[in-house]
């Protein structure tokens, strides 16, 4: 039992900490500044980024799941391992984000706008794909759909509380780097025989 908890409990902190490193910087943390900045009223933001991200990573993990039964072991440790030191790579590009006109009011409302707006956005992105490698590669469906989902409050809450101020105290590509030698590790660690 205790194993067990341990091995959920690592897919639940490797979870948190890689997709709130591979965050920082990201179109999505930009799209969380864009909101604040634009609307002004952060509950509804962090509950529509809250609930678009639930549902996403909510999807991810089930194809990272349903991978792990298609894929024999083998090929998804290499899959795996190639996915990762490409997510590294990735890691070093950053993100822009075009910006809505601004006489616009949210036709859906903040909460709404948020939700559909985060929802497009996290599709296809790096914290998407590495939700994805993570359920593939933990057998912890729900753990890593809650570490990916709390990586992604962890880096976009403060964001919009504190707006621009947040984003000149830390240098993004220092944070960029950092995070492509985590995927990079983490992606010769899977290739690595046991």
């Amino acid at each position: 039992m205790g194993l067990i908890k341990n091995y959920a409990m690592e897919a639940f902190l490797v979870s948190t900490g890689i997709v709130a490193l591979a965050e920082m910087g990201d179109k999505t943390q930009l799209l969380a500044l864009i909101l604040a900045v634009r609307f002004r009223k952060p509950i509804p933001i962090v509950l529509g980024i809250f609930v678009a991200t639930i549902v996403n990573h909510g999807l991810a993990g089930a194809l990272g799941a349903w991978l792990t039964q298609v894929i024999g072991p083998d090929l998804l440790r290499w899959v795996l391992g190639a996915s990762f030191i490409a997510m590294a790579v990735w890691m070093l590009i950053p993100d822009t984000i075009d910006e809505e006109e601004e006489g616009q009011e949210p036709r859906w409302g903040v909460f709404g706008t948020t939700v559909v707006a985060f929802f497009l956005a996290e599709m296809g992105d790096k914290t998407q794909i590495a939700t994805v490698m993570l359920a593939a590669r933990f057998d912890a469906y729900y753990w890593v759909v809650a570490g990916t989902t709390l990586g992604m409050m962890l880096a976009n809450v403060p964001v919009v509380y504190l707006g621009e101020r947040m984003t000149r105290l830390v240098p993004m590509r220092v944070v960029h780097i950092v995070s492509a030698l985590v995927f990079a590790l983490l992606g010769v660690l899977v290739l690595l025989p046991i």
